[in-house]
C-alpha cells in the first residue's frame, strides 16, 4: 500500500502552528501535573485510611484493563467524530464525575472508599485514553507539517516537566489542604485545560472531504468490522509491524528497571529512600532535555528514520546493561545516587527521543481517517504487557538476591532481540521511503 497523509489539504500558516503549540503545551503542562498531584494525593489518602499495599498501583491495574476494553469504540470513535467534539464531551464527562466524586467520597470509610475511587478511576482512564488519542489523531488539525516535530516535543517537554515538579509540590499540598482540597485543584485544572482547549482551533477540510475521509467501508455495520479496517491497515505496513514487535519486548522487558530500582537499591542494597527519589529526578531531567532537544531541532521528516529509531534503542539496551553493572559493585549510596541518576538521565533522553521520532513518523504516514484506531492500538498493545511484566518481574525480583543480574540479562537480551530486528527494520523502512517516492 502507498503511503500518503491523506488527499485532504489543510492550510495552516506558521503563525498559527506556533499558536496552537502554545496552547497544547499549557493545556498539557497544567493536567499533568495536577493529574500527577492528583495521583500522588490519591495514594496517600488511601495508604492512610486502608492501610494497603496497593495504594499507590490501583490506578496501574485500572488503566490497562480499561484501555484494552474500550479500544474498539475509542478508535473507531475518534476516527469517526469531529476531534474538537470529542474532546469536549470527554473533558465535560470527566468535570462532571470529578464534581460527583468531591460530593461523595466522604461518605465512605476505611476500604469501602474504593468503591467511589474504582467508579472514578474507571471514568478518568477512559477520558484519559480518549483525550491523547484524539490529539495525536488531531495533530494534522492543529499545526502545518514542518511543526509536527515542534508540538510533540513541546507536548512532551510540559509532561516531563510535571514530572519534575509534582512530587515535591504533591507532599506541600497534601499536608497543606489534603486530599478534599486536591480534589478541588484538580477540578480548577481541568477546568482550566478545558478552557484552553476551547480556544484551540481545530482546521478541518470541507463537509464533503470530511464525510470523504471518516467513510468506513459499505460492509461495515459493526464496531469490531469498523475497527478491523485499521487492524488490516496496519497489517499492510511492514514498518508498524516491526516496530509493534519491538515496543512490546522493550516495554515488557523495561517493567524490569520501574520495578526494580526501588526494589534493588532499598531492599537489597539498604540505601534508603534518597537515591531512590534522585534516580527518579534524573530520567525526568532526562525526558525534559530529549524533547526540548528535538525542540530545538528542525524538523528532517523521515530523513535518516531508521538511524533515529535504532541508535537510541541501542542507547536504551546498553543503560539498562550498565545500571545492572552498577547495582552489582560496590558502591556507597551517593555513588548509586550520582551514577544511577545519570545512567537512567541518559536512559530515559533515550526513550523520549524514540518515542518522539516514531509518533512523528506516524503521524506523517498514516492517514487521518486511520490514526486514532492505530495510535489507540498501539497504545493499548503496550500497555497491556506492562502488568504481565510488572507481576513478573515482582516475583523474580524477590526470589534473589542480586537484583542487578537481572538487569544486565535484560540488557544483553534487548541487545540481541535489536540485533534480530535490525535488518528487517532497514529493509521496512527503505521499502516504505523507495514506494514514496
Amino acid at each position: 500500500m502507498a503511503i500518503k497523509q491523506s488527499d485532504l489539504t489543510i492550510n495552516i500558516s506558521n503563525h498559527q502552528s506556533s499558536l496552537q503549540i502554545f496552547k497544547a503545551a499549557a493545556s498539557n503542562f497544567i493536567s499533568s501535573l495536577s493529574g500527577k498531584m492528583f495521583s500522588f494525593g490519591l495514594g496517600l489518602m488511601l495508604l492512610d485510611e486502608t492501610h494497603s499495599a496497593i495504594s499507590f498501583g490501583i490506578n496501574m491495574i485500572i488503566s490497562p484493563i480499561v484501555g484494552l476494553l474500550c479500544l474498539v469504540p475509542i478508535g473507531n470513535l475518534i476516527d469517526t467524530y469531529p476531534h474538537k467534539t470529542i474532546l469536549t464531551g470527554s473533558l465535560t464527562v470527566r468535570t462532571l464525575a470529578l464534581i460527583l466524586f468531591a460530593t461523595s467520597i466522604n461518605l465512605f470509610t476505611t476500604t469501602a472508599k474504593l468503591i467511589p475511587i474504582v467508579l472514578f478511576l474507571i471514568i478518568d482512564a477512559i477520558s484519559t485514553n480518549i483525550n491523547d488519542t484524539c490529539y495525536s489523531a488531531a495533530t494534522h488539525e492543529l499545526v502545518n507539517g514542518p511543526h509536527i516535530q515542534r508540538l510533540n516535543s513541546l507536548t512532551q517537554s510540559a509532561i516531563s516537566l510535571s514530572s519534575i515538579l509534582s512530587p515535591a509540590l504533591g507532599v506541600g499540598l497534601y499536608s497543606l489542604v489534603g486530599f478534599s482540597g486536591f480534589i478541588i485543584l484538580e477540578i480548577i485544572a481541568t477546568l482550566a485545560s478545558f478552557s484552553i482547549m476551547l480556544t484551540m482551533r481545530f482546521h478541518y477540510p470541507s463537509t464533503n472531504q470530511l464525510t470523504d475521509s471518516r467513510r468506513m467501508p459499505a460492509t461495515s455495520h459493526s464496531q469490531f468490522a469498523t475497527f478491523r479496517f485499521g487492524l488490516n491497515y496496519m497489517q499492510s505496513r511492514t514498518m508498524i509491524k516491526i516496530t509493534i514487535l519491538l515496543s512490546v519486548i522493550l516495554n515488557f522487558l523495561y517493567t524490569a528497571v520501574t520495578i526494580g530500582i526501588p526494589y534493588i537499591l532499598k531492599d537489597q542494597l539498604h540505601t534508603g529512600n534518597g537515591p531512590v527519589g534522585l534516580l527518579e529526578t534524573g530520567s525526568a531531567i532526562g525526558m525534559l532535555l530529549g524533547s526540548l532537544l528535538l525542540t530545538l531541532l528542525p524538523s528532517t521528516g523521515q530523513k535518516h528514520l531508521f538511524s533515529k529509531l535504532i541508535i537510541p534503542v541501542l542507547v536504551l539496551d546498553s543503560q539498562i546493561f550498565l545500571l545492572g553493572v552498577l547495582f552489582m559493585t560496590a558502591q556507597s549510596p551517593a555513588g548509586y545516587a550520582l551514577l544511577g541518576s545519570l545512567i537512567m538521565g541518559i536512559l530515559a533522553f533515550a526513550l523520549v527521543i524514540l518515542n518522539i521520532t516514531f509518533q512523528v513518523y506516524l503521524q506523517q504516514t498514516v492517514p487521518t481517517k486511520l490514526l486514532g484506531r492505530v495510535v489507540a492500538t498501539l497504545t493499548t498493545v503496550n500497555s497491556s504487557i506492562m502488568p504481565i511484566g510488572t507481576l513478573l518481574f515482582t516475583l523474580i525480583f524477590q526470589s534473589t538476591t542480586r537484583g542487578g543480574l537481572i538487569l544486565i540479562i535484560n540488557g544483553i537480551l534487548l541487545l540481541g532481540y535489536t540485533a534480530l530486528l535490525w535488518q528487517p527494520l532497514h529493509r521496512a523502512i527503505r521499502s516504505e521511503q523507495s514506494n514514496q517516492s
